[in-house]
């Protein structure tokens, strides 16, 4: 059985509390879970100490027995120095799309020939 360390959402609309729970990993989202170790708050400010509220010797054992954290989680997890988060880089992430830099090559190209039209007509009212 695959076991998941994951958030369950709880609350009401657009007022979202979430539970850190471990579940089998084929089980719904809100369904079913093994234990709940932890919750998570997003609506209260991000230096509050009741924000992620966490059971780290709970948290500790399922991750040695080998429950997978979802991202989220293991954000939580390195924040609270259970478990090591590897810094992630995406080097892609600032370059713009292709539709972005086919109209920017446009715009250099329409740029460059008015640039040169521009000259041609003072180059002949010098001579």
């Amino acid at each position: 059985m695959a076991i998941s360390m994951r958030l369950s959402r709880g609350g009401s609309k657009k007022r979202p509390y979430y539970r850190i729970v471990i579940a089998d990993a084929r089980s719904p989202r809100d369904g079913k879970f093994i234990e709940k170790v932890g919750t998570y708050n997003p609506l209260l400010a991000k230096d509050d100490e009741k924000r992620v509220v966490l059971d780290t010797e709970r948290a500790k054992h399922w991750l040695s027995v080998g429950a997978q954290p979802t991202d989220r989680v293991l954000r939580f997890l390195d924040a609270a120095g259970v478990k090591e988060r590897a810094a992630r880089n995406n080097p892609n992430k600032g370059k713009p799309g292709e539709k972005a830099t086919e109209r920017a090559e446009e715009r250099a190209t329409k740029a460059a020939e008015a640039a040169a039209a521009a000259e041609a007509p003072a180059e002949t009212a010098e001579a």
